[in-house]
């Protein structure tokens, strides 16, 4: 392998405009690499020197990966028959992911300007609704009779394979299209040149829907752990097929929008620093005030027990540690189960499994904190006596009861709360942990001054 010239000898070339040795020291460069270099430059005009250096092919799977940023830049300043070459050859359904997020204006503009059969394509795959198979799928594939002979599919396959999305997999249809089997390219190439395809076939293969949704998809690529899958519609007619790196994709995509979710705002559509700012602050602010609306209750109840925290002010140096025991259990617990989900290790139907394991897992934690609890006020009794004063047993047991309490509510909330979500078909991820933990501040109050009731009533109370 030829190692790269220096970074400080492309930035040089870049320096002087030397376009040919440029040119040349990036040969050995990986797409990626390329990316990365391009993404790393903070002068758009030297992103677009090193890109339009680029031979086509090279251009275009560089283009790929690079940033949306970068690319929207490029789509919008760069020379139009560039880059209407870049997405003629780009894939189909790279290029669809890309105009998803580009201005109606500017997507009608490349889409006229792309090949009448790229156009097709590209219309038709827009066609789809957002979040469905359709979208993903690409019919660059390689499909073949059942009539032929391998000596034939592996002549077909020489004149036709290098448009193909993948070669892993070849397709068997009908004269109709309709999907017959699915035959891995190995099996062609240790099989004899005669053999006839239908010879091979043994009919058993996983196929997605064009409309079925693209979580659903997610499920079966983990499931059979393939590489590809093929779209058919509801007469089995074969419209293309999804790759695995479609999916990996998808699943960055979920797994972004459920974090989003669980810090407390709505998914954003796109990274980060691309939101325009009011965007962002529109996706945040919402969930905020239902928060602060609802820790607005926590004051309300605070303000119920008032007699009670005027007589023993002691108790209100412990609200913070009685609410945000509760809320970080109820957080742990919410994270785990919508995780769990996501991951398919249960379902909604397992909820008595789930509240078995919380209803335990909760008895033990709040035990655990309830010791430390009660240890702590009675080494500042052994150090400081005038702390807490004759009762500080009491003092001790309702904080240590209320621990106990309000992290086995919190635990049984957060994890049966995302549950109940997906069982009424809606995002268990909008169960955020600022939520749960705002739902267990306010019980949290009512269970600390039940106890303190109990243990102090007729000393401090």
């Amino acid at each position: 392998m030829v190692p790269h010239p220096p970074l400080a000898d492309i930035r040089h070339l870049l320096d002087e405009r030397e376009l040919f040795k440029l040119k040349d020291a990036l040969k050995g460069f990986q797409p990626s690499e390329l990316a990365e270099l391009i993404d790393g430059e903070d002068d758009t005009d030297r992103q677009a020197i090193l890109f339009r250096v680029l031979p086509l092919d090279t251009a275009t799977q560089t283009f790929e990966l690079l940033d949306l940023s970068t690319q929207r830049h490029f789509l919008e300043n760069l020379a139009s028959d560039k880059m209407v070459e870049v997405l003629n050859e780009m894939a189909p359904d790279d290029r669809t992911e890309l105009l998803e997020f580009l201005p109606s204006d500017l997507v009608r503009q490349l889409i006229l300007q792309l090949s009448e059969s790229e156009r097709r394509v590209t219309l038709e795959l827009l066609g789809y609704p957002e979040y469905s198979v359709g979208r993903l799928m690409t019919p660059d594939y390689i499909a073949v009779r059942q009539d032929w002979t391998v000596e034939q599919v592996l002549t077909y396959v020489r004149e036709h394979g290098r448009r193909a999305e993948t070669l892993n997999v070849l397709y068997v249809t009908d004269e109709k299209g309709v999907l017959l089997d699915d035959i891995r390219i190995h099996e062609f190439l240790l099989a004899a040149p005669t053999t006839l395809v239908r010879e091979m076939m043994d009919r058993r293969y996983i196929s997605l829907q064009v409309m079925q949704d693209q979580e659903e998809a997610l499920e079966l690529f983990e499931k059979y752990d393939r590489v590809a899958l093929p779209v058919v519609n509801p007469q089995g007619v074969l419209f293309g097929i999804v790759t695995v790196d479609d999916m990996l994709d998808v699943r960055a995509e979920e797994d972004t929008e459920d974090i989003q979710k669980l810090g407390g705002s709505q998914a954003l559509e796109e990274p980060y620093l691309d939101t325009p700012l009011l965007t962002m602050v529109r996706k945040r602010v919402g969930w905020l005030i239902v928060l602060f609306l609802g820790e607005l209750l926590t004051a309300t109840a605070m303000g119920y027990f008032e007699g009670e925290i005027a007589k023993a002010v002691v108790l209100a140096t412990f609200i913070p540690l009685i609410i945000s025991s509760g809320g970080n259990a109820g957080s742990q617990a919410t994270s785990l189960i919508i995780r769990g989900m996501s991951l398919g290790e249960f379902s909604p139907s397992d909820w008595w499994l789930v509240l078995r394991r919380e209803l335990a897992s909760g008895v033990m934690l709040g035990l655990a904190l309830a010791i430390v609890g009660f240890m702590r006020i009675g080494i500042w009794e052994v150090i400081s006596p005038a702390t807490y004063g004759p009762h500080w047993m009491g003092i001790g047991f309702a904080v240590s009861f209320s621990v106990l309490g309000v992290v086995l509510w919190g635990t049984l909330a957060g994890s049966m709360l995302p549950l109940l979500l997906r069982r009424l078909g809606l995002d268990p991820a909008t169960a955020s942990a600022p939520f749960v933990a705002t739902l267990v501040d306010v019980t949290g109050l009512v269970i600390y001054f039940t106890f303190a009731l109990v243990f102090l009533r007729g000393t401090l109370l």
